[in-house]
């Protein structure tokens, strides 16, 4: 084992965890975007139905405020679970769960 090697966090291999984004947290930073080694997340934009699904307040106004950007998982077939995401996210709007 090199020493990069030591250094990168264990994963667990793909599709064995899955990144859940809260609609309600994200600020859309992408923060997430930059630390994935594997490209499962992109930067887009919320579509009605979700920000419908948004409370008002405070969360509506906040999605608002951040020009309705958000990270989605959109390659989360890919994620090897490396927690790195959930890592660097400051608003810690992304949890990893296990695919059932």
């Amino acid at each position: 084992m090199t020493n990069q090697d030591a250094s990168r966090p264990a994963c667990k291999g793909p599709a064995v965890l899955r990144p859940v984004i809260d609609r309600r947290r994200c600020e859309g930073k992408e923060d997430c975007v930059r630390v994935c080694p594997y490209g499962v997340f992109e930067m887009g934009k919320l579509d009605g139905e979700q920000k419908a699904a948004l409370p008002l307040i405070p969360y509506r106004l906040k999605a608002w405020a951040h020009g309705w950007t958000q990270a989605f998982a959109t390659k989360a077939d890919q994620c090897h679970g490396c927690g790195l995401c959930v890592a660097a996210c400051p608003e810690k709007a992304i949890k990893l769960e296990t695919v059932p």
